[in-house]
């Protein structure tokens, strides 16, 4: 038979506690914030896609690290919610990072726990310029509203249009994206001849675009929300004579493979401002639509190149960190930061922690007898103009 004395008990639980300790530090945790469920909820599921995709193909240690991931489900444009789940994350779960943020309310509620917490935050789509305010440890990976606006109206004016009309949904994106547009199309020398902004979940566009029409400028404008609304819109324009080629608008118009088939030859010409899209021409980018649909069978999208690109600099942040994961350790890391994307050359700014990227200027063309987004222009390493000093 066995006997423990006190001494030896004490030691066995010493060592125990030592290799618990050890093993904790040889982990890194990642608390991912995103409206996995509701209305939002295929956002969130293609930017876990990638974050996914990305492990596989990257493996799951770095720095002697093994990557560990905690996910958790606003339900949808919360604050509130975000803001406790991101409180769980840190004080009961332990993460070292936070990531994910499908939506501005959840970064805007998670700011203020990375903040306090000193913890590491990446924020992988959320759109709103000034999250990045809300903390000192953010960087973001995706795009802000204005970086994508400016550039495109003063894209706008130079290109021969000198009258635009703009119709956006009233609510924060629309209203940044009318802002920003209206900025860089009226500073470059443009007219704005008209303005309206309709309710965010219209059904029927028909009284705004004969508004529109009747002013007869040379193009519109638009920023509308995905989903069901481009069909609806390009309809309405169609039905009113205005072609493809008089449509501005931001990628989401024309970003849904399934939408932009039904739009018919109403949507030849349509030219939009976007920072990615899975027709993207370059090898790394081939390389990652052919590995994403393989593994998910269908595209990657913008939300796609936010989750990816998020992870990428999670994973070389803690490269240079040697595998430390304080807040300080990693966002100093982070800082002025530059890769190849598969959307092409980006970096995180070392002043505002925001993404530097190329804007890309596109226009619906007949690929093969389907409407495809086809790049024709480009904006170089655009930074958000709301944050120029």
């Amino acid at each position: 038979m066995i006997t423990f004395t006190r001494q030896s008990v004490l030691v066995l639980a010493a060592a125990l506690l030592t290799a618990s300790a050890a093993s904790a530090q040889q982990t890194v945790k990642v608390g991912l914030i995103m409206a996995y469920s509701g209305q939002f909820a295929d956002t969130a599921a293609q930017m876990d896609n990638a974050i996914k995709l990305y492990v596989k193909q990257h493996g799951d240690t770095v720095a002697g690290k093994k990557i560990e991931f905690v996910r958790k489900d606003t339900g949808g444009p919360n604050p509130d919610v975000a803001k406790r789940l991101a409180q769980e994350l840190v004080v009961r779960d332990k993460v070292d990072i936070l990531a994910g943020f499908t939506l501005t309310p959840e970064a805007f509620g998670a700011g203020d726990v990375s903040a306090e917490g000193k913890k590491f935050m990446v924020v992988m789509n959320a759109a709103t310029s000034a999250i990045t305010t809300k903390s000192p440890y953010i960087a973001r990976t995706s795009l802000t509203i204005p970086q994508l606006e400016h550039p495109f109206g003063q894209w706008a004016f130079k290109n021969g249009l000198k009258k635009i009309y703009t119709m956006v949904s009233d609510y924060g994106p629309g209203i940044d994206a009318e802002t920003w547009f209206v900025k860089g199309f009226k500073d470059a020398g443009g007219e704005i001849v008209g303005s309206v902004r309709m309710p965010v979940a219209n059904p029927d566009f028909s009284a705004f675009v004969q508004r529109a029409k009747d002013i007869n400028p040379d193009a519109i404008f638009i920023f509308i929300p995905g989903g069901a609304q481009p069909i609806a819109i390009t309809k309405a324009m169609q039905e009113r004579g205005f072609p493809g080629n008089k449509i501005l608008g931001q990628g989401e118009i024309t970003m849904d493979d399934n939408a932009l088939k039904s739009m018919g030859d109403a949507a030849v010409g349509i030219r939009t401002v976007f920072h990615y899209g899975w027709e993207h021409k370059s090898k790394m980018n081939q390389d990652f639509v052919k590995a994403y649909n393989a593994e998910f069978k269908r595209n990657p999208d913008v939300f796609s190149i936010g989750g990816w690109d998020g992870m990428h600099l999670i994973y070389e942040a803690l490269k240079k960190t040697g595998g430390k994961a304080d807040g300080d350790s990693l966002i100093a890391a982070a800082k002025g930061m530059k890769w190849e994307s598969p959307r092409g050359p980006i970096s995180i700014d070392p002043e505002t922690r925001d993404i530097v990227q190329t804007v890309y200027i596109r226009r619906v063309e007949k690929v093969g007898g389907t409407n495809q987004n086809v790049e024709f222009d480009k904006i170089d390493a655009v930074k958000d103009p709301a944050k120029a000093k």
